[in-house]
């Protein structure tokens, strides 16, 4: 289209994404809450407190000895350490494509429909990935251990499920709007 000129008009900038930012962000805050409630509150397990038999050249470390529990502090650090890399790295990328209005991020559906489809896919990778193939630990082990483990993927895939509806149903983010404007719900 022309303006009155004759020169064309300049194309919206399309929407600024909030999916990798949302996601890391998912991942990292789902794998505190993992860390936090089931390894230090709960001491349901840690990264290697399997006692299963070695089957795939990882030594396991059984967190009833003081050998073995410090083995699993160890693990467990390294685990915290990469979900707050994750959380970082999910606020870096959000700072850097929101410089305005930031508290409007903050409050949109978009954001947080995001952030549970990154903690389901948490629960997803880690309960398939470390319950499953390398059965490294469980997330309660014990008679009913299975059962826990295909819980722990069921609240994965509904909160990718629940995640995805929620970003699906707002309006796309875009930092340029004024305040008050159509995306509000966003």
């Amino acid at each position: 289209m022309a303006t009155t000129t004759g020169e064309p008009r300049a194309a919206a900038a399309p929407p600024v994404s909030i999916r990798l930012p949302g996601l890391l962000l998912g991942v990292g805050l789902g794998g505190f809450v993992d860390g936090i409630l089931l390894h230090q509150l709960l001491q349901w397990h840690h990264m290697l407190s399997s006692t299963d038999t070695d089957n795939i050249g990882v030594k396991f470390y059984n967190p009833d000895t003081v050998s073995g529990l410090e083995m699993n502090t160890v693990w467990d650090g390294i685990f915290h350490t990469v979900c707050w890399l994750s959380v970082l790295l999910g606020l870096a990328l959000l700072h850097a494509r929101f410089t305005h209005r930031r508290r409007r991020v903050w409050a949109s559906r978009k954001l947080w429909g995001w952030v549970l489809v990154g903690w389901g896919l948490f629960n997803l990778v880690e309960g398939v990935l470390d319950h499953h193939i390398l059965g490294i630990h469980h997330v309660h082990a014990g008679d009913q251990q299975l059962w826990w483990d295909i819980g722990f993927l069921v609240l994965g895939a509904l909160l990718v499920v629940g995640g995805h509806l929620i970003q699906r149903g707002a309006r796309p983010l875009d930092p340029g709007t004024p305040a008050g404007s159509a995306d509000r719900r966003a």
